[in-house]
């Protein structure tokens, strides 16, 4: 396929998984509607960045896709991935980050992209899920939807994407896991004439995943009652979220090196977080166990019996 339909083919991809995710977050937050900002980028390209806040299920939830080119590749991207800087490039991606107003609900994040360089392309892509409170349920669901997905490509696929998201997003100046994981692949580039088709339809299959993911465990615990305490929790872990973005994201370094729209690359920061001097969670807490349901594990293969969070033990 040549490259012009190539880039019409997965920008039409990450445009109608915007509309779609737009539409379905909607319907499920009832209380307040997306905005639209475009944008357009210097050198080539831009985007559409949608955002609802104040909602009465998402306190912030954006959904933004973009489509960039330009005549150099990044310096760091070029060194990073082994490119000739001088050859150009072309990059679409469709990111979504909600942070909902329940500390009981996990925040969320996916994001599936495309690059190409000359005669190199790849997909990559990834969700993950980011909770304050330790519910087994969620991370057995969660993690057994991506795992059938991951096994429409390869049956392998799975174990190492996760494997590759425990490693990536994590806080190594705090030796702790941003959340419970999920999947997360880059350079995907399969082999033979089929390749590039074969991948684009597992990234839309991937942005067509999202929603049975997630949602239901949005639905599950929206309803849950919480007070101060878990407010203050909930906006302290998001601290955690904050750190990783801005010090090892490589999503937003790239967004920021290539000239993208800034307002909507931090748009993935919480609308609200605190941080505090040496805090420690009382011992047996909800709250305390929480650092033990972060460290990785298979989640697709355990029950999903495990006593509720919101009970001290």
């Amino acid at each position: 396929m040549p490259s012009g339909e190539r880039r019409d083919a997965v920008r039409a991809i990450m445009s109608s998984g915007q509309r779609e995710l737009v539409a379905e977050l909607e319907r499920l937050d009832g209380g307040a509607r997306f905005g639209r900002s475009e944008w357009h980028r210097p050198g080539g390209g831009g985007g559409q960045a949608r955002l609802l806040e104040n909602g009465d299920v998402f306190e912030r939830a954006g959904v933004n896709h973009s489509a960039v080119h330009g005549e150099r590749v990044p310096a760091t991207v070029a060194a990073q991935h082994g490119l000739d800087p001088e050859s150009g490039f072309f990059a679409t991606g469709l990111s979504v980050v909600i942070h909902p107003r329940n500390p009981y609900v996990p925040a969320f994040h996916a994001n599936f992209r495309y690059f190409e360089s000359g005669s190199t392309w790849w997909f990559g892509g990834g969700a993950d899920l980011t909770p304050c409170y330790g519910f087994a349920e969620d991370a057995v669901g969660f993690h057994r939807v991506l795992r059938d997905y991951c096994g429409t490509f390869d049956p392998a696929f799975h174990a190492q994407a996760k494997r590759a998201c425990d490693e990536y997003f994590r806080l190594p100046h705090r030796g702790e896991n941003r959340g419970i994981g999920g999947i997360f692949f880059d350079h995907l580039c399969p082999p033979g004439p089929d390749g590039w088709r074969r991948a684009a339809g597992f990234a839309a299959a991937g942005i067509a995943t999202i929603a049975p993911a997630y949602l239901p465990i949005v639905r599950r615990r929206r309803e849950l009652a919480y007070g101060e305490r878990e407010r203050q929790w909930q906006l302290y872990r998001r601290g955690r979220y904050v750190e990783f973005n801005l010090v090892h994201d490589r999503g937003t370094r790239f967004g920021l090196q290539t000239g993208g729209y800034t307002e909507a690359i931090l748009m993935a920061l919480p609308p609200l977080a605190r941080w505090e001097f040496e805090f420690t969670p009382e011992p047996g807490s909800p709250e305390a166990e929480l650092a033990s349901f972060l460290v990785p594990r298979d989640w697709a293969g355990e029950p999903a019996a495990v006593p509720d969070p919101r009970v001290a033990r």
